[in-house]
């Protein structure tokens, strides 16, 4: 299984470019831009990284994005990243980025865009990865401040393909941001949402009919509702889950307890996403071994997760016939008869 979890070609949709900062690219950026960090080592870093819940992660979280201020600093981030995607045989990627981490610290909209997108078109050109890039609004920060980023983001329109909602779950519902979601769809972006992570399955139905989300990331909790996982299987909406985070974070206590296989074979639409790979223990591949080796899945149902990640993409018809074709290239190899 571990051979064939390497070499499966996998797309991920739920992974936060701040949140794939290795403690060792931290300690670069720190002393490249005389920053002091609150950790004297590598090691204290990694330490830290034991969370009880979805707000302890989220204090490190930020302290870390700090570090990131030039555009080199965003190219390096997202290009190291990618490099990762190359070795894990992620062929394509839907990437968030939460621009007012860094425009709250001084850094410009315009710097924090240009370094990631510069990323994404080397990404494409010399690794051959596909991309598009998300913008995500901090929900623990005013609506207000969301339309600002909004407007902020409209020069760039062209590289940004929708908009999502990620931090804080608790106290900050779907319903606070239904006026951004509203603007961003009438210029033309696409519209995700992070509910049912912590929040109840009710975010997730709040996210659908309020924020009208073409998929929901996590939306673990949906199981909480009969009749909504009935309302998924039915509309084929995805859910972007992410098993190493969910555990490390204590949304479930151990792996074990984890429903995407359970909503897998009911015909939810699952996908297996890394989130904050950097934080949470793993990259693509560890997501898919976890799932994988603890249920005791066959090789053909792992390769249903690619399955559902290529129909979830916000790529063309065309380009999801293209990386159906390299998954089915990948699978007769690997069921090739032996005589």
């Amino acid at each position: 299984m571990k051979g064939f979890v390497s070499g499966l070609p996998k797309v991920e949709l739920h992974v936060h470019i701040e949140g794939t900062l290795e403690p060792e690219l931290m300690f670069t950026l720190a002393k490249r831009n005389g920053i002091a960090l609150s950790y004297d080592s590598v090691e204290a870093v990694k330490l830290a990284y034991e969370f009880d819940d979805l707000q302890s992660f989220l204090d490190l979280y930020y302290q870390g994005a700090q570090v990131l201020k030039t555009e080199q600093d965003f190219y390096d981030l997202t290009y190291a990243y990618l490099l990762r995607c190359k070795e894990e045989h992620v062929i394509h990627t839907e990437i968030f980025f939460d621009p007012q981490t860094h425009t709250q610290s001084g850094v410009s909209f315009d710097t924090v865009i240009k370094g990631i997108d510069r990323a994404l078109i080397d990404g494409q050109e010399k690794l051959g990865i596909s991309s598009q890039l998300i913008m995500c609004f901090l929900r623990h920060l005013s609506e207000d401040a969301a339309i600002e980023t909004l407007r902020q983001a409209l020069p760039y329109k062209d590289k940004i393909i929708a908009v999502g909602l990620d931090s804080s779950e608790q106290g900050h519902p779907p319903e606070k941001f239904q006026r951004v979601f509203k603007m961003a769809r009438e210029v033309g972006f696409l519209t995700v949402a992070h509910a049912g992570e912590e929040g109840p399955a009710n975010n997730i139905v709040k996210a659908i009919e309020l924020l009208h989300v073409s998929r929901v990331d996590h939306g673990v909790r949906c199981t909480e509702d009969a009749q909504l996982v009935r309302q998924l299987i039915q509309s084929k909406m995805p859910l972007t889950v992410c098993p190493l985070s969910n555990t490390k974070l204590k949304v479930f206590a151990d792996m074990s307890e984890h429903n995407i296989v359970q909503l897998l074979e009911q015909g939810v639409r699952v996908t297996i996403n890394s989130d904050d790979p950097a934080y949470f223990g793993g990259y693509m591949n560890a997501n898919f071994m976890a799932i994988a080796t603890t249920f005791n899945l066959s090789k053909q149902t792992v390769a249903q997760f690619t399955e559902h990640a290529i129909e979830a993409s916000f790529i063309s018809d065309t380009e999801k016939s293209v990386l159906h074709e390299r998954l089915q290239h990948y699978l007769a190899i690997q069921f090739k008869p032996v005589i």
